[in-house]
């Protein structure tokens, strides 16, 4: 465990993920906001094994950690820390049937004392504008706003920090 929430469990992803994490990563709904496309099956578990032989990579600096249920520990999506140095980012992503729970709200909360917890100074969030749920979050938990620009998926996006 890396960390926990008062419902999550944050861990290292392993490879019974698998079916669970291709539902992430193959979902177009859950990637409308994100960098990337919808992969097939093959592509997901290529993709979870290289994150997961980065945990034993010591120069690695990005890391993507399952998010479970602490009740029966079933895999709700993930969540993404760079830590770098240069800009310390987080991010996370769910299942489609666990949004609208204020499991977003709980995991930005605990990646907040998490970070803090392993000293990292600030934090930075992108978010696409459209993506109101994930901007609402961000501002409940005092984040500012940095800059405001178009990505390259022609989506107009906000960079978020906050200070630790």
């Amino acid at each position: 465990m890396i960390f926990e929430t008062e419902r999550l469990i944050i861990r290292r992803l392993v490879l019974a993920d698998l079916a669970m994490f291709h539902e992430l990563e193959s979902n177009p709904n859950v990637l409308k906001y994100a960098i990337g496309t919808p992969k097939t099956y093959i592509e997901n578990e290529n993709e979870l094994k290289t994150l997961i032989l980065k945990y034993n990579d010591p120069k690695n600096d990005f890391w993507i950690l399952a998010i479970t249920n602490k009740t029966d520990q079933q895999f709700i999506g993930t969540v993404a820390l760079v830590k770098d140095n240069l800009e310390d980012e987080i991010g996370y992503r769910f299942l489609e049937n666990f949004w609208n729970l204020g499991y977003g709200s709980e995991v930005c909360f605990g990646l907040i004392s998490y970070c803090k917890q392993i000293k990292i100074k600030s934090i930075i969030a992108y978010v696409v504008d459209e993506n109101k749920a994930s901007v609402i979050i961000l501002e409940k938990n005092n984040f500012t706003i940095v800059d405001e620009f178009i990505n390259d998926e022609g989506l107009s996006e906000t960079k978020y920090e906050l200070y630790l």
